[in-house]
């Protein structure tokens, strides 16, 4: 019997790794599928400051409303662990959003779009990735 258990044990946490691998690949596609991809929910404060500063700098990122996009919940829980995962992302005291992808590889959140806006270093990343002919 205990064996059984602890078979059953394996599969499911098999099942769940194969999930969270299968979450992490569909928010991959979604962050390289434009030169810049920006992870919102369309009433925050935070994802609208960073939104109109791209959208003023004459870059059209592709945004994803998360509370408006199938699976949105799953999609933040993603983004959560890469933003804990990834040193200097500007995740914001534990904000999930906004998070902005440039070129396909993660910036960051609010903090890290706005840090590499005054210290001159955001233009350069969004020229190198195509989304600015300036």
């Amino acid at each position: 019997m205990r064996m059984v258990e602890m078979e059953e044990n394996e599969e499911m946490e098999m099942m769940e790794m194969e999930l969270q691998r299968r979450r992490y690949e569909r928010v991959r596609r979604m962050a390289s599928g434009n030169a810049v991809v920006v992870f919102s929910l369309s009433g925050c404060c935070m994802c609208h400051v960073v939104k109109r500063l791209l959208f003023g700098l004459g870059v059209g990122p592709t945004v994803y409303e998360l509370d408006l996009e199938s699976g949105g919940d799953e999609i933040q829980a993603v983004l959560f662990q890469l933003l804990m995962t990834t040193s200097n992302s500007g995740a914001g005291g534990g904000a999930v959003v906004p998070v902005v992808f440039v070129g396909g590889k993660l910036l960051g959140g609010l903090e890290k779009v706005m840090s590499c806006h005054i210290n001159g270093t955001l233009v350069p990343l969004l020229k190198q990735a195509g989304a600015l002919w300036l």
